[in-house]
């Protein structure tokens, strides 16, 4: 047999030594897997915080979804857990749950039913997917904490500038004309309304109007005043002197006169007074011979005191014109 020369076994005893050290490597992560296989199936201590309930617990499941069929806990449709059911168990490990909690919100005509993982009105509104305005409103507050089967309502706010225009009347303006008889009366000159601008901020709630608040006013056309020419020229022919009275009549407004026919008009002058006004004679009277006329209560009341019930010094002439 050939010995080994001393240059062959020098270079043999590394390669001796390497493969030595793979094999106990292999053996090491063979044991190592199998342990870490075991675990899983061994009794174990894992820790649970379902929705901010703590607890610890032994069990023996592999998966996580075992551990919930194990301890009876049961997950709804959009409740979250961590890790993923499918998860492995290991000792010490922390699995945490995140109940859904069911809201009703509602905007724009509908209510719906909300389910979320988040804690706030804010948020859950988020998690609707439903788009808040600057000035929309919500019931409760955004930061309101939420429980299960809190309504939400969003009031839509619609804030605006309207502008609309609005007539500003005439005035009239009287004017006497003594060259035309007193039963003319004629328009000089048209009225014409003028325009104003109004600029309103008006809210409205869901589309509802619930205030108008002026902003500011803009004449953007000022109105024409109307001249109205009354004529004055009276032909009066000659003068009577008495009382007059007043009296009720069932026939309307009398105005009765012995000199003057009827369809003819009297000037009557209290001369206590001076005031004046037209009558139309429409009924014969008075009977009493110191009293030259009986007036209607709206044609005495023009030029005495109802109360005196007789006016003893009044001037009546008869209007030709």
């Amino acid at each position: 047999m050939t010995i080994p020369s001393q240059k062959f076994r020098k270079l043999l005893l590394p390669i001796s030594t390497l493969l030595l050290f793979f094999f106990v490597v292999k053996v090491f992560i063979f044991f190592n897997n199998s342990s870490k296989e075991l675990n899983f199936n061994i009794n174990k201590s894992i820790s649970i915080n379902d929705n901010g309930l703590l607890f610890e617990t032994d069990t023996s499941a592999k998966t996580v979804n075992d551990m919930l069929q194990e301890k009876k806990i049961a997950l709804g449709e959009y409740d979250a857990i961590i890790p993923t059911k499918d998860s492995q168990l290991y000792p010490g490990i922390n699995i945490k749950i995140d109940r859904a909690i069911k809201v009703k919100i509602s905007a724009d005509g509908e209510t719906q039913d909300v389910f979320t993982l988040t804690k706030t009105v804010e948020s859950a509104i988020i998690d609707s997917h439903i788009t808040l305005g600057e000035d929309d409103l919500v019931v409760p507050a955004m930061s309101t904490l939420l429980k299960n089967d809190l309504k939400i309502s969003i009031t839509r706010v619609e804030i605006k500038e309207e502008i609309l225009p609005k007539p500003i009347d005439f005035k009239t303006i009287s004017k006497e004309d003594d060259s035309l008889g007193w039963r003319v009366k004629k328009v000089e000159q048209q009225g014409i309304r003028g325009i104003k601008e109004i600029t309103y901020k008006v809210v409205s709630h869901d589309g509802k109007e619930i205030s108008r608040k002026i902003l500011a006013e803009n004449v953007v056309q000022e109105p024409t005043p109307e001249i109205v020419v009354q004529g004055t020229y009276m032909k009066l022919g000659k003068a009577g002197r008495g009382d007059a009275s007043y009296y009720a009549s069932g026939w309307g407004e009398l105005n009765a006169s012995r000199t003057i026919p009827r369809g003819g008009f009297a000037k009557v002058t209290n001369l206590d007074n001076g005031k004046s006004t037209i009558v139309k004679i429409n009924d014969f009277g008075p009977q009493s011979p110191q009293r030259i006329i009986d007036l209607s209560y709206a044609s005495f009341a023009k030029i005495g005191d109802l109360g005196q019930g007789i006016l003893n010094n009044v001037k009546v002439e008869q209007v030709l014109n």
